[in-house]
């Protein structure tokens, strides 16, 4: 098993999972093995690992990056609220321009889809602001 310059733990399920049972508190393992359920469909592994990683505590970059990979998983099992949760945790962190504009975006998708139109446009305002060029592919949608 490697791992890399960022701290992330690359392998099979199995040998993330092997570290995780001799380190349970490493957080960077607990989010790289997310990562692996989430590409291999196990969207229920996912959610846990990413919750645990989370509550465990990663660095900036990392956190963000499980947010995001969380909200996205919450959208897509239809726990918009838990997506919203996680997106705005992510505006809250005010991360570099280019991810708080995903995250507005992403966060305005799930406020629509629970019928927050007020909330949508304004994450949308916001995100438009953040991109000016994002106001046209909206509008073209």
């Amino acid at each position: 098993m490697l791992k890399d310059a960022l701290g992330a733990w690359r392998g099979s399920e199995a040998e993330i999972s092997r570290h995780i049972e001799a380190d349970p508190q490493n957080a960077d393992a607990w989010c790289s093995r997310a990562s692996v359920r989430s590409a291999a469909g196990d969207r229920q592994g996912a959610l846990a690992d990413f919750s645990m990683a989370i509550r465990l505590g990663l660095r900036f970059r990392e956190r963000i990056v499980a947010w995001g990979n969380r909200g996205i998983i919450r959208s897509e099992t239809g726990d918009y609220r838990g997506a919203i949760e996680d997106f705005s945790a992510i505006v809250e962190a005010r991360p570099r321009k280019s991810i708080m504009k995903a995250a507005l975006v992403q966060r305005a998708l799930a406020k629509e889809s629970i019928g927050d139109m007020e909330g949508s446009a304004a994450d949308r305002r916001l995100a438009s602001i953040l991109s000016p060029d994002l106001n046209k592919q909206t509008t073209e949608q």
